[in-house]
């Protein structure tokens, strides 16, 4: 189930519809039932040329909520240009409110993939509303941010993304940094390939790209999509893959962007890569800007 047929349910839905995958069907859900209806009618004139067969339907309500293994929030306020991730935090905490328990009155004992923001405060209010195991209610974290800083490394390299390993940690915001005492290709560690002026600014574009983006076109909507893709095809495939997805970290007691390794029922355990001084630092800042932000959320709840 897709909550949320804007920008980035649409494209996550159209991402799944044009790649290989383990997904049977798509259930789309939106307020404005007509724009969901519409969507399912497009993507499936799709089907037939499609790499996979799936079923793709909308509903008007949360009834099939309980068949579903992975149900994948969207829904809320769109970022506008000049606003941070937090300035949406009341408003899509409320939204939220009302999906988890409709979602979860419906009988859902699945998988919650939150991808609205701000995502690591939405992914800890949807593991309080649901009362689901924290290893089943995950964020899309900074998996697409991580997914930025390759591709600018590999760029300034030479080299093709997948070959970079490297994260993006912390906070899905303004917080977040790069975890460049871990980052390497074929095991050469990067802070030996790159100046440190050539680190900051890599940094920099893959924390800062969102606001390039949305300054230009309004949205993003197809990295993420692609994104959160790769993570429905790793519970749906079992992968045990390692992504920077948002999950509860038990020492600071919030959510936030870390390698994880995600399988069939969610996280099996979040990795603890060693961290220097100054990326331990940095931890605790993005750490600290994830309370206040949580603060704010449940203010009027």
């Amino acid at each position: 189930m897709i909550v949320g047929t804007g920008n980035v349910g649409a494209s996550i839905a159209y991402a799944l519809v044009n790649q290989r995958t383990s997904t049977h069907e798509i259930i789309l859900v939106d307020l404005n039932h007509d724009d969901a209806l519409g969507e399912a009618m497009d993507l499936n004139d799709a089907i037939t040329v499609a790499p996979s067969f799936l079923k793709i339907n909308a509903a008007n309500d949360y009834c099939a909520a309980g068949d579903c293994d992975i149900c994948v929030i969207t829904a809320g306020a769109n970022q506008k240009v000049g606003e941070t991730r937090t300035d949406l935090v009341q408003k899509n905490a409320r939204i939220l409110k009302e999906i988890v328990n409709q979602v979860m009155a419906a009988g859902f004992k699945g998988i919650f993939v939150i991808v609205s923001n701000p995502v690591d405060t939405l992914s800890y209010l949807a593991w309080q509303y649901s009362g689901l195991p924290a290893e089943r209610v995950i964020g899309s974290g900074t998996i697409l941010d991580s997914a930025r800083l390759r591709f600018a490394i590999a760029q300034k390299i030479g080299v093709h993304p997948k070959s970079v390993h490297a994260y993006q940690v912390g906070e899905h915001g303004d917080s977040e940094f790069a975890l460049w005492s871990a980052a390497n290709i074929g095991g050469e560690r990067l802070v030996k390939l790159l100046s440190d002026s050539e680190r900051t600014e890599i940094e920099k574009t893959a924390r800062e790209k969102a606001y390039q983006i949305i300054a230009k076109k309004g949205a993003t909507h197809f990295g993420i999509a692609t994104c959160v893709v790769q993570i429905i095809n790793c519970i749906f495939g079992d992968e045990r893959r390692v992504l920077s997805i948002s999950s509860y970290d038990d020492c600071a007691k919030v959510y936030n962007g870390f390698p994880a390794i995600l399988g069939k029922n969610g996280v099996i355990r979040r990795l603890m890569p060693h961290l220097n001084e100054a990326e331990g630092v940095k931890m605790q800042q993005s750490i600290n800007a994830l309370r206040a932000t949580l603060a704010i959320a449940e203010k009027n709840q």
